[in-house]
């Protein structure tokens, strides 16, 4: 859970003010939108698996759990990305970006705790 609220913290610093210079610069609707689209869905995915990993730990059931909830969390996270990309909600770079720093921050907070351990 500590790597989860330094992630979450680390991309609030990131993706608001990309959300913000992608609104003035780029597009005013679409990129911005999927900038912080992208960002939320990669913490909710993120929270998610912490969540059924720490809660499923010690169970005899836990892989077929975990297995079952890891599927229909990406199933969900994949209905959604589409919906939103084919109804021309989103920027598909805008998400992209999203999810790429959400991405490299969870690799940055594992690879410094692996450090420290």
């Amino acid at each position: 859970m500590e790597i989860l609220k330094r992630v979450i913290v680390k991309s609030l610093f990131i993706i608001f003010p990309a959300a913000i210079l992608s609104y003035i610069y780029i597009e005013p609707q679409k990129v911005p939108l999927g900038i912080l689209l992208g960002g939320l869905f990669g913490l909710f995915n993120l929270r998610q698996l912490s969540r059924n990993v720490t809660g499923l730990v010690g169970s005899e059931r836990a892989t077929f759990k975990l297995v079952f909830l890891s599927m229909t969390r990406l199933m969900v996270l994949f209905a959604a990305i589409f919906l939103l990309i084919y109804y021309r909600i989103v920027n598909v770079f805008g998400l992209l970006f999203g999810l790429t720093v959400i991405f490299a921050l969870i690799l940055i907070e594992g690879a410094r705790v692996s450090k420290t351990q």
